[in-house]
């Protein structure tokens, strides 16, 4: 039981920590494109991380038994969705930013 503690406790560390450093770069990044990357890491290896020790949590905490079974088929499943939505979701938005005319961000050089 410690072991599987400390394996959800460092799978939720390192999501957590996914989720940290994508939000500062969302902050940091110059233009609309370049924000886009982090979302879509916090999108999928935060949420997966971070999903994934719940979901070995909810599936051995306790002993298996049916209802741990079915709350690790549900954590899985929006996990699964969730990969399935974020990059078209990501690229239904890039798309709309060329079509609305937005310009990738570069750099000025001072001459």
């Amino acid at each position: 039981m410690i072991v599987l503690t400390v394996i959800v406790g460092l799978l939720m560390a390192v999501g957590l920590f996914i989720f940290l450093t994508a939000a500062v770069g969302m902050i940091r990044f110059p233009d609309f494109y370049s924000r886009l990357h982090p979302a879509g890491m916090i999108d999928c290896m935060g949420v997966l991380l971070t999903m994934g020790g719940l979901a070995l949590f909810a599936l051995f905490d306790g002993g298996i038994s049916l209802a741990s079974f079915l709350n690790f088929a549900k954590i899985v499943l929006i996990v699964v969705f969730i990969y399935i939505t974020s990059p078209t979701a990501t690229h239904a938005i890039i798309d709309a930013g060329m079509r609305a005319g937005l310009q990738p961000w570069t750099k000025k050089k001072d001459m």
